[in-house]
C-alpha cells in the first residue's frame, strides 16, 4: 500500500516539532488542537510507526521523529531559497545582465558605463566576459549573452546590430618624442621610426601595413604584440611609436604616452549585438543608455586631449 502522506501532514509535524506541543502548533497554524491531533495520528498511521511518545499530556519526539524533522527542515530551507529567488526574479533591479565584449572594451569603455549603470540600479548585477572575434560573434549568434560589444559592422545570424561609436585610430608617442611638435601626423612622418605593431593576423595591423606600403614608407618593425594595451605600455617605455584604437589610447594617456591624430582616417567602430531569440532583460535598455552616455564623455575627453 502506498503512503498517502500529504503536504498538510508534514506541515503539522513540522509545527508540532517547532512548537514542542500540539497546542503550540495549533497557534502557529491557526487551527484547533483536536484537528491537529487527528492529523498527526493519521500521519503516524500512514507511516506505520509512532513519531512521539505520549505521557502526562506531553509529546516527546522519537529518534525517528528527530531524523525526519532534519529532513523536513532541509526541504523547507530549499523551498525558502526557491521562494526568495522567485521574488528576486520579479524585481528588475535584481537582474543579472551578461555582457560579451572585446578585451579592449572591458578596460577602456565598460568601467565608466558600469559606474553610470550602478548609479541607477545599485542592486543589479553585471557579468562581463572579454572575448576576441570571431568567437565573440559566434557566441552571440548562439544566444549565450544578453549583449555583445563588437567592432563588426554587420549583424551576425540571430542578432540585431545597434551602432554605438565611430572614431579614428590614433597615433601614440612617448613623452619627449620629436613628432609631438605636430598636431597631426602623416604616414611620411613614420619613415625610419621604431614602430610597435599589433600581431600579424590583426586586421588593423594589416590595414596599417597596407597604408604604409602604398605610400612607400619604411618603418623599423622590431616589436609586435597582440594587445593594444601592451602596445601602449611599450610606447610608454620609449620603445617606439604606434597606432592604436582611440579608447585604449585615451585610457593609457599620460605617464609617458601622448596622443596625436593621423592624417589618414582608419575607422574604429563599436557596435552592440543583441540576441533575437534570447529573452530580453528588463534593464538592457538602461545599460545601453549608460554606454551611450559614457561614449559621449569619452568623445569630449578625446577632443580635449587632441587639442595641441
Amino acid at each position: 500500500m502506498s503512503l498517502a502522506i500529504t503536504h498538510r501532514h508534514i506541515e503539522v509535524f513540522r509545527a508540532v516539532m517547532t512548537a514542542g506541543s500540539v497546542t503550540g502548533a495549533a497557534t502557529l497554524l491557526h487551527s484547533s488542537q483536536p484537528t491537529l491531533s487527528r492529523e498527526l495520528a493519521r500521519l503516524e498511521y500512514l507511516l506505520g510507526y509512532a513519531l512521539f511518545e505520549r505521557g502526562q499530556g506531553r509529546l516527546r519526539p522519537t529518534a525517528r521523529a528527530l531524523a525526519l524533522f532534519d529532513e523536513v527542515q532541509r526541504s523547507y530551507q530549499g523551498l525558502d531559497r526557491i521562494s526568495s529567488r522567485a521574488q528576486q526574479l520579479g524585481r528588475a533591479d535584481q537582474a543579472l545582465l551578461s555582457v560579451l565584449c572585446l578585451p579592449a572594451l572591458s578596460h577602456a569603455l565598460l568601467p565608466g558605463a558600469c559606474r553610470r549603470f550602478f548609479a541607477r540600479h545599485a542592486s543589479a548585477r553585471l557579468s562581463i566576459t572579454p572575448q576576441e572575434s570571431p568567437l565573440l560573434e559566434e557566441w552571440m549568434s548562439a544566444q549565450r549573452f544578453d549583449l555583445g560589444l563588437t567592432e563588426q559592422t554587420q549583424a551576425v545570424p540571430g542578432t540585431e546590430l545597434l551602432p554605438l561609436l565611430s572614431l579614428d585610430e590614433l597615433c601614440v608617442l612617448p613623452a619627449g618624442h620629436g613628432l609631438l611638435a605636430k598636431a597631426v601626423l602623416t604616414p611620411a612622418d613614420f619613415e625610419g621610426q621604431d614602430f610597435i605593431s599589433l600581431s600579424a593576423e590583426d586586421p588593423y595591423r594589416q590595414q596599417f601595413d597596407a597604408l604604409f606600403a602604398a605610400q612607400g614608407v619604411q618603418r623599423r618593425l622590431r616589436l609586435e604584440t597582440h594587445s593594444a594595451i601592451a602596445v601602449c605600455a611599450m610606447v610608454q617605455a620609449g620603445l617606439g611609436l604606434a597606432i592604436v584604437n582611440p579608447l585604449t589610447a585615451l585610457s593609457c594617456r599620460g605617464d609617458g604616452l601622448q596622443l596625436r591624430q593621423l592624417s589618414v582616417s582608419v575607422p574604429f567602430q563599436v557596435n552592440a549585438l543583441t540576441p533575437k531569440f534570447r529573452p530580453r532583460q528588463d534593464l538592457l535598455e538602461d545599460l545601453l543608455a549608460s554606454l551611450r552616455e559614457q561614449i559621449s564623455s569619452v568623445e569630449a575627453e578625446l577632443a580635449s586631449a587632441l587639442t595641441v
